[in-house]
Parts: C-alpha cells; sequence; structure tokens
C-alpha cells in the first residue's frame, strides 16, 4: 500500500506519494520493470479543476525530454502536460477516454496517463525529485497561492 506525505493549506488537503519521483512542475513518475508510469500530482489535479478531457499522445510515440506527452482540458484550464522522460510510450491508460475524471479522483492509482519506456533512465531521473524535497518545494508554492486568495 502507498504511503503519503500530506498537509493542508488553507481548506486544501495535499498528498504526495512516497514511492514516486516528481517533476518540479508537479507530474510524478514511477518506475516499474523497465517502464515509467506518469501522472499528475495531486496539488496539479486539484489546482487546475476538474478534468473534462485527458489525451495522451498515442503509443508508439517517441518523445524527447520537454516534449508534449497529453494534453488535459479542465473546467479551468487547458494543460499541455511535458514528458519527464525521453523515450517511446508503450501503453495510455484506456480509461481515460471514457472516465477521465479519474485523473481528479485517483491521481496516484487509477488516473495515470502513460506508460514510457525511457531511452536513459539514469540520466532523466538525475532531472526528477524525492518524494521528501517535492513535497516541500509543493507545500511552499500551495502556501503562496493560499495568500494570493
Amino acid at each position: 500500500m502507498t504511503e503519503f506525505l500530506e498537509t493542508t493549506v488553507d481548506k486544501f488537503t495535499f498528498k504526495v506519494a512516497a514511492d514516486r519521483l516528481y517533476t518540479a512542475d508537479h507530474l510524478w513518475v514511477k518506475w516499474d520493470d523497465g517502464l515509467v508510469q506518469i501522472g499528475l500530482s495531486d496539488y496539479l489535479q486539484q489546482s487546475s479543476g476538474d478534468v473534462a478531457f485527458a489525451e495522451p499522445k498515442s503509443a508508439g510515440t517517441t518523445l524527447t525530454l520537454g516534449d508534449e506527452l497529453a494534453t488535459i482540458e479542465t473546467m479551468k484550464t487547458n494543460l499541455s502536460v511535458p514528458s519527464p522522460v525521453s523515450g517511446v510510450i508503450k501503453l495510455i491508460n484506456p480509461r481515460l477516454e471514457d472516465e477521465p475524471e479519474l485523473v481528479n479522483k485517483d491521481p496516484y492509482g487509477e488516473g495515470w496517463l502513460a506508460q514510457v519506456e525511457p531511452r536513459d533512465w539514469d540520466t532523466d531521473k538525475t532531472n526528477l525529485l524525492d518524494a521528501t524535497t517535492y513535497f516541500e518545494q509543493m507545500r511552499v508554492e500551495a502556501e503562496a497561492e493560499a495568500k494570493k486568495l
């Protein structure tokens, strides 16, 4: 079972799954037997709003670090999701076409976007944050956003 780091800012509670790496722009990456699974962090999905459409690029697409992995359309905004790794998309979440709300309901589980076979995982992972480092960055950002309201 996944353990979470958790904080409450204003009236919002944000969770960070402890078993993943993160990007500074709030994506999570989980290594699993030669593939990385990628999704939106709880913070990003909450701050973006209810997901209406989630459209990852097709399986077989070759990505370079930073290329668009997916587009997410919410009630508040449209997101272009950058790939946190270089490689080839092996699988997209088949449930998102009919159930895009999974990104909101279960961001660290059933709401994942894609699985990518990384070209150079050892290099790409050096750009990622461990859960504790990301948690602190996210908490500071969430507190700064709350002060703007």
